[in-house]
């Protein structure tokens, strides 16, 4: 039996901000249980809901030397679907209303403390892991940690570390004399080949320095961090660590997003049935929603946060053209201000046409991939992408710009050879989007046959944890030996 340790700063069910949760929370459940003891640390936030707080059961606590204090530690577990969690409780730093705040230092500080109290935790729970397989920057310290001051300690000897980056965007950067102070690293750790960067510390730099593999969340993405542009000042240490680098694509949870059995939605379907039943999803939204009752009109769905990455500045741009098409917008999610006002700008200008729900509801997301007929991610980078999953197990046709994950999963129609499962633009360029939407148009209104036939191909791939499940296990096979 080989030991493998999730340590991350978030994981579904407990607590969730984005699409790292859901990593951390549906891997393990796939990861077969007759070759591996999987198990998961997370903070144990006061912000977590009373239903999870209340499967917690305490298991002990200690105190910890950190930032020349003498700190609590609580130890917490809980058992879900199969899977062991360890929460590490101290309420002045996981206490507040929200899982991360606004203050970029305190969470260096707030997270620097998980890695050191997750690290200590593990001889008193009695789990030695082969490998500890850390999440984003939030646990960058613990490759650093194992390497520096639990180096001496034999329960230690011999564990391997994965760094998996979510987001390269997100480091943990700040000043070298505070972050110094809060780790009690020593001076030989600050330096440009281990944390120090551009003369601050980062760490996820340290992460990327001391792991024995880096992963990320899909294989353009991989490749694309090595480049200046996507690199975020990483690039040339990403270059020099190519052979430990791979990419492996998430996975969505097919249990939740099932349209045969999906509870929030208003006829269930399938791959064989989405011909005549999917409509009636499409009709009932846009009762809901206030938009004209047409089976015939294309309707295309946006879930997303609203924010430049996402693309929404490419939207902005051609909106008024795009609303002059045969077409139907339904948008969800909320963000930066100017755009959550574009889109209240045109669902009152268009009120039959545009649907923008400035908020976020898990219900109304599922009734978006089940009713509409296309889906629009025009990401200037993204690094995996859920949505065009969850489009593609729901008969949604994707049109994606080709990045990152998306261009790892949407494989663009090609007219002359039938085959391809959504379109797809390469250059970040508002016309060339729309000139991909009007294509779809195209062949959503002139040739059926072959949009239903775009939509098989879709139904038919396999996004499940388990596919990315196989893949970590060939990893870790060949890491632990």
């Amino acid at each position: 039996m080989k030991n493998i340790l999730f340590v991350a700063s978030e994981g579904v069910p407990f607590i969730k901000t984005g699409g790292l949760a859901d990593v951390v929370g549906s891997l393990p459940k796939c990861i077969d249980k007759k070759y591996f003891d999987i198990r998961v640390i997370l903070p144990k936030y006061t912000c977590m809901k009373p239903e999870f707080k209340e499967m917690l059961t305490f298991k002990q606590n200690f105190y910890m030397d950190f930032h020349w204090k003498n700190a609590y530690v609580g130890i917490l577990e809980a058992e879900y679907e199969g899977i062991k969690f360890y929460f590490i409780d101290n309420e002045g730093y996981f206490g507040g209303m929200r899982p991360y705040c606004d203050d970029p230092l305190w969470e260096i500080e707030k997270f620097a403390f998980f890695s050191k109290a997750a690290l200590s935790a593990l001889p008193l729970i009695g789990f030695k892991p082969d490998i500890i397989h850390c999440h984003d920057w939030q646990t960058g310290l613990i490759p650093v940690y194992l390497k520096e001051r639990f180096a001496g300690n034999d329960f230690f000897k011999g564990i391997k570390t994965i760094m998996t980056i979510h987001n390269l965007k997100f480091q943990g950067k700040w000043s070298i004399k505070d972050v110094k102070e809060i780790t009690g690293l020593s001076d030989y750790y600050f330096t440009p080949d281990k944390l120090e960067a551009y003369k601050d510390a980062n760490l996820l730099k340290g992460g990327i320095v001391f792991a024995d593999a880096i992963t990320t969340v899909s294989e353009t993405y991989a490749e694309e961090i090595k480049t200046q542009f996507y690199g975020e000042g990483l690039d040339g240490l990403l270059n020099s660590r190519a052979n430990d680098l791979r990419g492996i694509v998430n996975g969505i949870d097919y249990k939740d997003f099932n349209p045969e059995t999906d509870p929030f939605i208003e006829k269930k379907y399938n791959a064989r049935d989405f011909r005549k039943e999917k409509v009636k999803n499409k009709l009932k939204l846009q009762e809901e929603l206030g938009l004209k009752k047409d089976a015939n009109t294309m309707m295309i769905g946006i879930v997303s946060r609203l924010t430049d990455q996402k693309g929404f500045d490419l939207i902005a741009y051609v909106m008024d053209e795009l609303c002059r098409d045969n077409i139907q917008i339904v948008v969800l999610g909320t963000g930066e201000e100017r755009y959550e006002n574009m889109f209240r700008h045109f669902d009152w200008k268009y009120s039959d046409k545009v649907s923008g729900n400035i908020y976020y509801s898990e219900p109304l997301s599922h009734k978006i991939y089940a009713a509409c007929d296309a889906f629009l991610m025009p990401s200037l980078f993204e690094p995996c992408g859920l949505s065009q999953l969850m489009a593609l197990r729901y008969g949604t046709v994707p049109i994606v710009r080709e990045t990152g994950g998306l261009k790892d999963t949407v494989e663009p129609y090609n007219e002359y050879e039938s085959t391809g499962t959504g379109f797809s633009f390469l250059n970040y360029n508002a016309h060339e989007m729309l000139g991909t939407v009007r294509y779809a148009e195209h062949i959503y209104y002139d040739k059926k046959r072959e949009w239903n036939k775009i939509i098989d191909r879709g139904m038919s791939r396999d996004f499940s944890w388990y596919t990315s499940a196989a893949k970590y296990q060939a990893m870790y096979d060949w890491m632990i030996g």
